[in-house]
């Protein structure tokens, strides 16, 4: 009861002066400063919030659903760090592109840096099945935004795009194959914002 009166007292009287004293710059009054928006003469404070990803867990039909899903996710988790480490590799070289002046140098560099793509990541590579391929070119795609034959073009020209779309296709890739998140990939998807959230 005594509590209650001491808040009532509080409210009906406002907070005690010393508490209100404090300077601009005060870093206590920025911590307690929010954003506000006035709508139709009233004050609202804006508040932003962080994400919550809300997942339940997946029931499947079959097991053969449950094989098939559990199959998916491993091949995700194994293209998705090298999709990530070609958006990195992707954006330097482009930097590094743009600062090159004559054509023989940008050559150079694009053969200096197949050279070092060979030999850190073409073992690796060679490993990766039919399926997780596939997922890579499709996690490129999204990464970047840009689709791997488009990539190639930029970097080695049409002839040698065209040469290795052909070539992809005669073993099933299709390089001009775009990511789609909410159709044909959905799934993918999925998995990529539950390895991003931390759930698998």
């Amino acid at each position: 009861m005594q509590l209650l009166l001491v808040i009532l007292f509080v409210f009906v009287n406002g907070y005690p002066p010393d508490t209100l004293d404090v300077k601009p710059d005060d870093p206590l009054r920025r911590a307690n400063t929010v954003a506000a928006r006035v709508v139709n003469g009233d004050t609202i404070p804006v508040i932003e919030l962080r994400p919550v990803s809300v997942t339940a867990e997946r029931i499947f039909g079959s097991r053969w659903e449950a094989y098939r899903y559990n199959r998916t996710v491993r091949n995700v988790k194994v293209a998705y760090p090298y999709a990530k480490l070609a958006v990195h590799m992707f954006r330097e070289y482009s930097r590094e592109l743009m600062e090159l002046e004559t054509e023989r140098e940008r050559r150079q560099f694009i053969s200096e840096a197949e050279d070092e793509i060979r030999e850190n990541f073409e073992d690796d590579l060679k490993r990766l099945t039919f399926s997780q391929g596939l997922i890579l070119i499709k996690l490129i795609d999204r990464e970047t935004d840009q689709t791997s034959y488009h990539i190639l073009k930029e970097f080695r020209g049409t002839f040698s795009a065209v040469f290795w779309q052909s070539l992809g296709r005669i073993f099933g890739y299709d390089l001009r194959e775009e990511y789609d998140p909410y159709g044909e990939d959905r799934q993918i998807e999925q998995i990529v914002q539950l390895i991003e959230e931390g759930f698998i």
